[in-house]
């Protein structure tokens, strides 16, 4: 069966650092697009980051420079480091696996065609 199994999420101050770990199984993620979206309450799911299959990043704006995803193929792994943390970041966290032709979509793609986690929740205090 495939699955995806988020980590690390939890409560921070503003200003910290939390790191994300998504563990992929029953598929061969290391040929995917891998991503991490969020949701917060009574907001609609964003793209927070991808990584694409040779490794190349994109990171949404608001997120940029604070933000950053990896991958480990070796452990079918894949991170997000989150630093200086705001509070607008409170959300939860979801880790989504799909073909490299829907890499670059928008929610309403990956909704469709990818894999999910069951997400894990970020909580920044201020």
């Amino acid at each position: 069966d495939v699955q995806l199994v988020e980590s690390g999420g939890g409560s921070v101050q503003a200003g910290g650092s939390l790191r994300l770990s998504c563990v992929a199984s029953g598929f061969t993620s290391s040929t995917y697009c891998m991503a991490w979206f969020r949701q917060a309450p009574g907001k609609e799911r964003e793209k927070v980051a991808r990584i694409e299959n040779d490794g190349r990043t994109w990171h949404d704006d608001s997120v940029k420079g604070r933000f950053t995803i990896s991958r480990d193929n070796a452990k079918n792994t894949q991170h997000l480091q989150m630093n200086s943390l705001k509070p607008e970041d409170s959300a939860t966290y979801y880790c989504a696996a799909a073909q490299m032709t829907f890499c670059s979509g928008g929610y309403s793609f990956w909704r469709v065609h990818a894999y999910w986690g069951l997400g894990t929740q970020v909580t920044v205090s201020t």
